[in-house]
């Protein structure tokens, strides 16, 4: 079993964190390197390995799933030019794929996360996934309150719209998550574990108790 990550990578965000500006970046730019881009480059190589033996994700290679450490900041008050984690998603489309359920992993001194689900389904979609929800409604219930899931999940997250089509309205009132304008699941676990040879055993392990909450989205593709 590969230990994939060292203190290095944890101790670079957190120096980060304290000097979050391009003049520090540059001058730890082979620092940043070593302990943090190779690393995870070859984690990510590793993750999409042992997915391929469960889920058919083509060709995708590393670059079409890691997000850049640099944050965009066109739009945001915040003005911090890095990140303070890496970050992958990973599916058939990779990170520009926001609609089919896949995994998405983050890698940080403040938590290891784990989320899956459906993140930005276009109108058409959603409406297909609250129909789906509404004429199936049993099924639904019993894979969200799967004694597995609850654990690892809690309970599914999203917005919510405030108005509902009319045909909708009944059965929203039985089931609360058809209000939903996302069907998204976070898991999140103590930093320490990013730096154990069980790392991607437990990435894995936690995405397999989504796995009928996600063929259930799926099928309403």
């Amino acid at each position: 079993m590969k230990t994939h990550f060292n203190k290095g990578f944890l101790d670079f965000f957190m120096d980060l964190a304290a000097n979050n500006n391009k003049e520090w970046f540059d001058q730890n730019r082979s620092r940043y390197k070593k302990d943090v881009k190779d690393p995870f480059e070859n984690f990510t190589a590793a993750l999409i390995e042992r997915m391929k033996k469960t889920e058919d994700l083509g060709d995708i290679k590393t670059s079409d799933c890691i997000f850049r450490v640099n944050r965009d900041i066109r739009f945001s008050k915040d003005k911090t030019p890095y990140k303070l984690q890496m970050s992958a998603a990973i599916s058939k489309g990779g990170k520009k794929d926001m609609v089919t359920p896949g995994l998405y992993v983050e890698l940080g001194p403040e938590h290891l996360g784990i989320y899956t689900g459906m993140y930005m389904p276009d109108k058409d979609l959603l409406q297909q996934v609250r129909a789906k929800i509404a004429a199936n409604m049993k099924k639904f219930e019993t894979i969200i309150n799967a004694a597995d899931f609850k654990k690892t999940f809690g309970q599914v997250k999203g917005e919510r719209s405030k108005i509902l089509p009319p045909e909708l309205k009944e059965k929203a009132k039985q089931q609360e998550l058809i209000f939903n304008k996302q069907f998204y699941l976070v898991h999140t676990h103590d930093p320490g574990i990013i730096l154990q040879d069980k790392l991607i055993d437990h990435i894995l392990a936690s995405y397999k108790v989504a796995s009928a909450f996600n063929a259930f989205l799926i099928s309403a593709i």
